[in-house]
């Protein structure tokens, strides 16, 4: 193809899109579909599979309409998707067996909290580079064994097929004929020896769950094989796959160690590319595999804030500021910062470093003159300051990465603000560079299926097509930036359960 179109299907919590990009990184259509969200109790959340392969279809050909061109143009698809959330489904059928497992689901904590009771956390860390939370795959899977009739029995008949996202979009788009996944994904499941980079026998037992039912593991840029041509009309390749937030680091072109983007959007997630070294953390940061491509693989160091764009959705729905984001942000803009007003948005427990499923939110620091200005302003600042948490772990378990100037790529729905992303680098005491387009997700998907389907070179080549940035340089004082930081961790101590 002279000029190859890559097609990016961007699977998320919410919505499923697809963008149409040309092979300079340039977007030049999008399609999206709401996804319906399933609460059956408490802290379960479950989606559709099969609505999330009919939206998926959906937007892939409406997309490609809306741009006025054809399949034909298209080299190649990358996928990326919301990342723990789990599906198993008869291997004969294709029926799901029960709905997707959502990675924000909490149905699992018993199961975790007995693993961590037996001093097993230790040694799933070692090899999985992550924690024994609800969040991630393993005991999801586990739970679907144990709580569907006949499950259990199938999965160990091989009559059963499981994985993330990205495998049963995978399988459902070849008609059944590629079961697979890649690093990135799989190293979220539980199940996954990152540094072997397979599958885990001793995770397997530990979770009881039989590892003939997980997908191939591939590179992040290779062969998926090709949609059915009854799927989409016509037979077009897959070629690069990674879970969302790791197709977020390839969009903001962070492949060299040291590099680090923060995706603002319901909550943050940060990633420190470390490189071929896989560090064991020692501030309860997550090792995760930042991609693999041509059989080699890189690592992050991650961090995930529960709360972030979320807090300014509470302002208007629990403190009725009206007119949106926009509103808030002039609201915020407008505060005395004299007052020290902190807010801990522990509305569903504190993330990395701290881990505390049980903290709950607090205000700390009102006084008659503080009024909405001033909590907006706080509400703003704790996802600055949950950032410089993250900053801070990361400081400490990869010192090497922070040597040199050190700046932070931003992304996501708060990122629109320069406001916000001034007062980040503010308060954090790191530059920051914004993308000026934000989809990186998508974009990271493309560029990974570009490299899989031989229209870039190499990562380095696909790289140098992310997007323009904007810099904004730390502005404040270390004294009121110290004492803004001194205050946030009082309060947080103040609320976690431990």
């Amino acid at each position: 193809m002279a000029h190859p179109l890559i097609l990016a299907l961007d699977q998320g919590t919410t919505s499923t899109r697809a963008i149409l990009f040309a092979a300079d990184g340039s977007p030049l259509a999008e399609a999206g579909r709401p996804l319906v969200q399933h609460y059956p109790r408490d802290g379960w959340v479950e989606h559709d599979a099969d609505e999330i392969f009919e939206t998926s279809v959906a937007v892939l050909n409406e997309v490609v309409e809306s741009a006025g061109r054809t399949l034909a143009e298209v080299a190649a698809i990358g996928i990326t998707n919301q990342r723990e959330t789990v599906v198993v489904w008869d291997k004969a059928t294709g029926r799901p067996i029960h709905r997707a497992i959502v990675w924000q689901d909490r149905r699992t904590e018993p199961l975790c909290a007995r693993l961590r009771a037996a001093g097993r956390e230790g040694r799933v860390t070692e090899i999985t580079g992550l924690l024994l939370d609800p969040y991630f795959s393993g005991t999801k899977l586990a739970w679907l064994l144990d709580n569907v009739a006949g499950a259990r029995r199938a999965a160990e008949a091989g009559e059963l097929l499981a994985g993330t996202i990205d495998t049963w979009l995978i399988w459902k788009l070849t008609g059944g004929r590629v079961h697979a996944t890649d690093a990135t994904n799989a190293s979220r499941t539980l199940l996954y020896d990152i540094r072997a980079g397979d599958w885990s026998g001793e995770m397997g037992q530990m979770l009881d769950v039989p590892l003939a039912m997980m997908p191939q593991v591939r590179d992040c840029a290779g062969d998926y094989g090709e949609t059915d041509a009854g799927v989409l009309g016509r037979a077009i390749p897959i070629r690069g796959v990674a879970g969302d937030q790791q197709a977020a680091l390839m969009g903001q072109g962070c492949i060299n160690p040291g590099e680090m983007k923060a995706t603002y959007g319901t909550g943050c997630f940060m990633l420190l590319n470390t490189g071929e070294a896989a560090p064991v953390s020692d501030a309860r940061l997550l090792t995760t595999v930042a991609a693999r491509v041509a059989g080699r693989t890189t690592y992050a160091l991650e961090g995930a804030i529960f709360i972030a764009g979320a807090a300014i959705q509470w302002l208007g729905e629990g403190l009725g500021v009206e007119g949106g984001p926009q509103a808030a942000e002039a609201l915020a803009a407008s505060a005395n910062d004299e007052l020290g007003v902190v807010l801990v948005p522990a509305f569903t427990g504190l993330g990395a470093p701290w881990w505390d499923a049980n903290a709950r939110g607090a205000l700390f620091g009102l006084t008659r003159d503080a009024g909405l200005a001033e909590i907006a302003r706080a509400a703003f600042d704790a996802c600055a300051l949950q950032t410089r948490d993250l900053i801070e772990a990361m400081r400490a378990d990869a010192p090497a990465a922070f040597k040199g100037e050190v700046e932070l790529r931003i992304d996501g729905g708060m990122s629109k603000s320069a406001w916000f992303s001034q007062r980040l680098a503010d308060l954090t005491g790191v530059g920051v560079s914004r993308a000026t387009y934000r989809e990186t997700t998508a974009l990271g998907a493309a560029l990974f299926a570009g490299v899989g389907a031989g229209v870039y070179r190499d990562v380095a080549e696909a790289a140098a097509a992310r997007p323009k940035t904007e810099a904004y340089a730390p502005a404040m004082a270390s004294v009121p930036r110290e004492l803004a930081y001194a205050r946030w961790l009082d309060a947080v101590a103040r609320v976690r359960s431990s």
